[in-house]
């Protein structure tokens, strides 16, 4: 399994728009073979933050979701609603763990 944890910045005055950009995106996932969790968070400490934890069955998994028309969506909106100098994507192999499902679903 590969997880992935991309960091991506709002820049000033475009809050809404970006939120709604990564809602769209997220929703987009969840016909994706191959991702197994897909999940965009918005950092309470920092609200211009958004953060997303992707989980991948494989390294074919994640190369494929980057070749997606949601994907080509989200990267083309991308630059005039984030900062491209504090972008952060960091890939890692899964070690151990639990994923279980929320309470009454």
């Amino acid at each position: 399994m590969i997880t992935v944890i991309a960091r991506i910045k709002i820049q000033d005055g475009k809050e809404e728009q970006a939120l709604e950009h990564c809602r769209k995106m997220a929703g987009s996932m969840k016909d994706e073979p191959g991702a197994l969790a897909y999940l965009c968070h918005r950092s309470l400490d920092n609200p211009s933050e958004i953060v997303f934890f992707e989980l991948y069955a494989d390294d074919e998994a994640f190369k494929a979701h980057g070749q997606t028309p949601h994907m080509g969506d989200f990267r083309a909106g991308f630059a005039e609603l984030f900062d491209v100098t504090q972008v952060k994507i960091e890939r890692f192999e899964r070690l151990g763990g639990v994923v279980k499902p929320a309470a009454g679903g």
